[in-house]
């Protein structure tokens, strides 16, 4: 069992960085290009924020533009490649598949369902509100909180 774990780590490290294949190129393409999407924003947004956090250096490498560049770098091909693994792939592709099967509610459904939530969360914060005005006259009334402001 451990050597099986061993074997199956080692040929997804090698699956995810040494090779450059497309797996099931026509198939989940929406998920794959929005997760892959989404993890280059991500690593976008920690290049950018260790641009701005890492302080100029004298050193001759330069770490304030080679540390967020390498970040980049690193996010592009992890985005490129995840989606690609055979397994993650497969697991994408399905979920994409899954999506598909939905019947979505028409224009009007989603209109009267999203009504019914506002109302029900106006309804709600109107319930709080009135519970700790009750709660408050309370313990004013029993010295606990004093009166006025």
């Amino acid at each position: 069992m451990g050597k099986q774990k061993t074997a199956s780590m080692g040929s997804f490290l090698q699956e995810l960085i040494l090779s450059v294949d497309v797996y099931k190129q026509k198939q989940g393409r929406i998920t794959r290009q929005t997760t892959c999407g989404v993890i280059w924003v991500t690593f976008g947004l920690a290049a950018y924020l260790l641009y701005g956090n890492i302080g100029s250096s004298d050193a001759v490498w330069m770490p304030q533009y080679t540390v967020p560049i390498g970040t980049l770098a690193l996010g592009l091909w992890l985005g490129f490649r995840l989606v690609n693994v055979p397994a993650f792939a497969d697991f994408l592709i399905a979920v994409e598949a899954e999506v598909n099967k939905v019947s979505w509610p028409s224009k009007a459904e989603l209109m009267r369902a999203v009504v019914v939530v506002i109302l029900v969360i106006f309804l709600l914060a109107l319930t709080l509100f009135s519970f700790d005005l009750v709660w408050q006259e309370f313990f004013e009334f029993i010295g606990v909180r004093p009166t006025g402001g």
